[in-house]
């Protein structure tokens, strides 16, 4: 029986770290996401828009529960839902 405590706790702390690395990257995430919707790419030089085109079609692959999540996380909004709020 002690081996199978160890397993469970080796397991939970497995599952804390795994969801310690999700919020961190959900912040990294979140804060990406705000910066691309507040970048002018009219004013941007190439090299710029080219990661950021990189990055906000990163962006538009997360499904939009993870995408809200993310923006939670560093207290943004997406521009039209919060005129439809």
């Amino acid at each position: 029986m002690p081996q199978r405590d160890q397993e469970i706790a080796m397991l939970r702390r497995e599952v804390e770290m795994l969801m310690s690395e999700r919020q961190a990257i959900l912040h990294v995430v979140g804060a990406s996401a705000a910066l691309i919707a507040s970048l002018d790419s009219k004013r941007l030089p190439l090299g710029a828009i080219e990661a950021a085109d990189m990055v906000a079609t990163s962006l538009n692959q997360l499904s939009e529960e993870t995408l809200q999540d993310a923006l939670s996380s560093v207290h943004a909004e997406i521009e039209g839902d919060a005129e439809a709020a």
